[in-house]
Parts: C-alpha cells; sequence; structure tokens
C-alpha cells in the first residue's frame, strides 16, 4: 500500500501497491499493522454506501463528537468524487485547515478521516457510489456540521453546487474558540 501524507495532520491518501500481470492486478485495501504505524484506527464497526445520481451533488460537511467520534475510511467503488477533510482538532497543528482530493473507482484512491476531523464530498460523475468504514456507530446526538461555503475555512470546490440536502444547508456558522456547538 502506498500512504501519501495530506496537509492535515494525520491524513493520508491511500492507494493500491498493484502487483500487475496480463490478468489484470492484485493489491490490499485494508493492513491492520500498516495502519497502526501511522496511527490510524481500524477497528470498523459500521460500513456505509452513498449513492449520488446528479454531477455537483454535495454530502457533509459532517463528523461526530465524543462519546461517538469516529473515524472513516472513504473509497469510491462508482463515479468520481472529490473529497473535503477539515481539521476540528483544536489542539491540533492544523486546526481549522482542509484538505481536498480527487478519489475514483479508477484511481483507486481512500482517504482516512481521523477522529475529529469532518468530511464532506462533491461528486463529480453522474451515478457515483461512495464506501465508508467507520469505527462508531452513528449518533445523531452527537453529529456536528459546518457548511461548504463557511468563510472561516475558504473551501474551494470543483464545480457549482446541484444538490445538497436541507440540513447541509442549514449548519450555524463556524466557531474556531467553540468548534462543536
Amino acid at each position: 500500500m502506498i500512504y501519501e501524507k495530506t496537509s492535515i495532520n494525520g491524513v493520508y491518501n491511500i492507494s493500491i501497491e498493484k502487483k500487475e500481470d496480463d490478468r489484470g492486478f492484485f493489491g490490499r485495501i485494508i493492513d491492520v499493522k500498516e495502519f497502526e504505524k501511522r496511527g490510524i484506527k481500524s477497528q470498523y464497526v459500521q460500513s456505509s454506501i452513498s449513492k449520488s445520481l446528479k454531477k455537483g451533488t454535495f454530502r457533509g460537511i459532517h463528523f461526530q463528537i465524543n462519546p461517538n467520534a469516529e473515524s472513516k475510511l472513504i473509497r469510491c467503488i462508482r463515479g468520481k468524487a472529490y473529497t473535503i477533510i477539515i481539521d476540528m482538532r483544536p489542539t491540533s497543528p492544523t486546526f481549522g485547515k482542509y484538505d481536498g482530493c480527487e478519489i475514483s473507482a479508477d484511481n483507486y484512491i481512500m482517504r482516512n478521516i481521523p477522529e475529529g476531523c469532518a468530511n464532506g464530498t462533491q461528486i463529480l460523475e453522474d451515478d457515483s457510489d461512495l464506501l465508508y468504514l467507520t469505527t462508531g456507530h452513528y449518533s445523531p446526538r452527537s453529529e456536528r456540521g459546518v457548511k461548504w461555503n463557511d468563510p472561516f475555512f475558504q473551501i474551494k470546490l470543483p464545480l457549482k453546487i446541484t444538490q445538497i440536502s436541507k440540513k447541509d444547508k442549514s449548519w450555524k456558522p463556524f466557531n474556531p474558540k467553540n468548534p462543536f456547538v
């Protein structure tokens, strides 16, 4: 597996190290020992899939607070998406920063999202599917979020948003002095 550090402390883009021959290729997508060396939690308890029908759809930006904080591993299994990870950890050297990366069914890149980081996704192709592995169970009471256009983060999306949920439009402005409101 190939681990590329991102601009966010503790976040990696993880690619398959392909062993190719005339049949195609073989590669690992999860290796607990390698994850542990990099501080990536991998005791996954839940797996989810999202299907987005339209290019430009935006999902997120969400995270969960304690006692239900969770790490995630996200991979695009059909189509193409642009993922955003924001460091919401007040004691982190990259607090308040975001990192964006294109993931697709063709590039096989996965992104780990540590506890305390938020993630959002913009769909870049019609009929795209994302697979999520999480180390915690979803808890509506612990869910928090920020708007994609909050001026604090200055996020630049590749496309105009065509669809977004009512919930994702309604997050309050981010307050760095109290990020978990």
